[in-house]
């Protein structure tokens, strides 16, 4: 992942840049890419530190039905497995699962931000 491709997640997370903006630069690459940015997408939340209490409320804010592939995957799963079964679900799932995997992200991010943000040696 490129910079300007970090400094658009961190964006999100933040709740600086809508997911929209996010999903057309992923529409725009082609599969094989869009493959490699999911699976560096899972490698942040991972280096974020989300929790399995992240996935609900990342779920709810995504707009996604729970009842989704992706969805059920993480929820039934969790987070570690989840992640690496879903980087495998067919093609057809991956606009579902990039959006959830944005909204899981923006979660743990949001939560530690909160965390952490009076520590100066974490910003």
């Amino acid at each position: 992942m490129n910079l300007p491709e970090e400094i658009a997640l961190n964006q999100f997370g933040q709740g600086l840049r809508p997911h929209a903006e996010l999903l057309g630069y992923f529409h725009s690459l082609s599969a094989d890419a869009q493959g490699h940015h999911l699976q560096e997408l899972t490698d942040l939340i991972r280096q974020s530190k989300a929790h399995l209490a992240d996935i609900d409320p990342g779920i709810a804010e995504s707009g996604l039905r729970p009842t989704y592939t992706p969805c059920m995957v993480l929820r039934t799963y969790g987070l570690v497995p989840g992640l690496a079964r879903l980087l495998s679900l067919p093609l057809a799932e991956r606009d579902r699962v990039y959006r959830l995997l944005l909204y899981v992200f923006k979660q743990a991010y949001q939560r530690r931000f909160a965390a952490e943000k009076n520590d100066p040696n974490k910003w």
